[in-house]
């Protein structure tokens, strides 16, 4: 007869939002051992299993720390209540949790004051777009909670609005809220243990066969969520704030988003020993990844390492939800040794509103180092150079056409292109890109990179003699360095930040977060073995010009002592988004 073996859960710590689906082991009536599901439209000899969730509510108030949500909270902060900041971001479990968090903590202080003092928002317009909803504290008896934060999208299956059982000497009341394999905490859950229930059942009576087995799970916590990066504007002699949740790209203008995500396949414990194993499960990440990235509004995202099951199964379809188009490029397999669907790409994704596709362009710089070594390294020393040349890089090049239009410029009939580069690239990948993109500069006029790669090569066109990664080139691979050179008008992004002229708290607070020597971020990659710029992106600064840039990430926004990824942050990177605009195009 078909019976469990065993049951266990994927994660200690259950989030709001983040799926749990539980590994349930069968065995067979033919005593085969199996971990596939036998559901009542497929029964095996006349039974199916059925599966049950409860959530288990006691009469006591729980209160969950905003710092460690796996901790209760002792202590409250009176200076939120009063800013209207919400209930769930005031608690803490210790003295020293307060005290340590304070510097994060006072950036939420100061932001709900200069709102209300500058146009009354309430609390929802500083974090709504992260979901945080919850008060944080519960009264389990009550078994009516606000829904907030639940998304749209979730679907736990038909279940009773009736308690399922009690304990009164505990004082605990069992109410069903689930009735598949899957289960995806609510905002009701917080505080609470869920249990999971599974049994076989006879498929005509439709009534368990013997005593289910169950498991209990950690009590459910929020989503940790991180404070809101405003956008900082950036044209002309002016430098202030815009409220990222209510800006809209305007008339001529389009925001565009880079963002390494990190591979679930490189986010191991091994690697990353201080982020909780919560934290990196890819259905905690995923989920709040895409809140991130969504709440950002972009006209056109560009990801780097985005697996390949992982853009077909979630990315490609959650974004089409939100309007976008996908296209996407997965890295050569030449070096890689791991799964094949685990392997990792480029992404990029734009707005149908906004931008139609033109054409698609895939480099693979794997065949363009093999042309290099057939050309000019001798047959003898092919395998050392191509050690070092072949690494896997691709590029996705895509073209795009405006939909917004250029009206107000001199040329108000002319199709407006832009093309769009993600790469993840080396001093000769560099170079091969940019002579494709010389090659293709009569079909498109403005450029946009969004790379990880020898910021020297595109910020001033050539490479500096002295670069250590020349001094490792024995076979004169990368030499003479005057070939490693570019004619297009680059310009970094983020160094407007640099570049601007005035003074202010806004303008002096960014400098103190760039790097002077470069006029890059300080880092856009911090984890506990390096911290450092690697992710920049660039534009054609004959065709655009930068509009307003996503604030960057300090010691204030990331809590003492933390590294990414972290429960807040998804990925060892962070986000950089730029707005540009079109400048008009003088007839000649």
């Amino acid at each position: 007869m078909l019976s469990v073996v065993r049951v266990h859960l994927p994660s200690e710590i259950p989030i709001v939002g983040c799926e749990i689906t539980p590994y349930v082991l069968l065995r067979l009536p033919n005593g085969v051992i199996s971990t596939d599901d036998v559901p009542e439209d497929a029964p095996v000899d006349g039974h199916f299993m059925r599966y049950r969730w409860y959530r288990i509510q006691s009469d006591r108030k729980v209160a969950i720390c905003s710092v460690h949500p796996m901790e209760q909270a002792t202590i409250q902060c009176l200076g939120c209540l009063k800013s209207k900041i919400p209930a769930a971001k005031s608690y803490h479990c210790s003295a020293k949790c307060f005290s340590d968090a304070w510097q994060h903590h006072r950036v939420l202080h100061e932001r709900a004051s200069s709102a209300l003092n500058e146009n009354g928002a309430e609390e929802e317009e500083l974090f709504g777009r992260f979901g945080s909803g919850s008060s944080g504290i519960l009264n389990s008896g009550s078994g009516s909670m606000s829904n907030l934060g639940q998304s749209p999208g979730i679907n736990n299956g038909p279940v009773p609005l009736y308690p399922s059982g009690s304990d009164k000497n505990s004082g605990e009341t069992w109410f069903e809220v689930g009735r598949s394999q899957t289960y995806t905490p609510t905002a009701d859950d917080i505080g609470h243990v869920l249990r999971f229930e599974c049994a076989a059942a006879d498929t005509e009576k439709k009534i368990p066969v013997g005593p289910p087995t169950s498991i209990m799970t950690s009590r459910v916590i929020p989503a940790p969520t991180p404070t809101p990066r405003r956008l900082i504007q950036v044209n002309g002699d002016v430098l202030g704030h815009l409220d990222i949740d209510s800006q809209t790209s305007s008339f001529g203008t389009f925001m565009v988003l880079s963002y390494n995500i990190l591979a679930d396949a490189y986010a191991t414990s091994d690697t990353y020993s201080y982020c909780p194993t919560w934290a990196l499960s890819w259905t905690y990440r995923r989920q709040n990844l895409m809140r991130e990235i969504i709440g950002y509004h972009a006209d056109i995202i560009c990801l780097q390492e985005v697996q390949l099951n992982h853009f077909e199964d979630f990315f490609a379809p959650e974004f089409d939800k939100h309007g976008y188009q996908a296209l996407y490029k997965k890295r050569t397999t030449e070096v890689y040794a791991g799964v094949p669907h685990a392997i990792d790409g480029c992404a990029t994704f734009f707005r149908r509103d906004r931008f139609s596709h033109v054409k698609k362009y895939e480099v693979e710089f794997n065949k363009a180092a093999q042309s290099l070594t057939d050309a000019i390294i001798p047959p003898t020393q092919k395998r050392v150079a191509l050690s070092r040349l072949i690494k896997d890089n691709i590029a996705l090049i895509a073209v795009l056409e405006a939909k917004f239009g250029n009206q107000g410029t001199e040329n108000p009939g002319k199709r407006q292109l832009l093309c769009v580069v993600c790469q993840s690239p080396s001093f000769f990948n560099v170079y091969t890109v940019a002579m494709h993109l010389l090659d293709m500069k009569l079909f498109s006029k403005s450029f946009l990179l969004l790379f990880s790669t020898p910021h020297g090569l595109l910020a001033i066109g050539k490479v500096d003699q002295l670069h250590p990664d020349l001094a490792i080139d024995p076979l004169g691979i990368l030499r003479p360095v005057s070939k490693l050179t570019h004619q297009l008008p680059l310009v970094s992004a983020y160094s407007s930040f640099a570049r601007m002229v005035g003074v202010g708290y806004d303008l002096e607070h960014q400098r103190r977060r760039m790097d002077p020597g470069t006029n890059e971020p300080l880092f856009t990659n911090c984890t506990r073995d390096f911290t450092g710029t690697v992710d920049y992106i660039f534009y054609t600064a004959d065709s655009l010009s930068v509009e307003s840039l996503l604030e960057l990430l300090d010691e204030e926004s990331l809590r003492k002592d933390t590294a990414l990824p972290s429960p807040e942050w998804s990925s060892d990177h962070i986000a950089l988004l730029a707005e540009f605009r079109c400048k008009p195009r003088i007839r000649r």
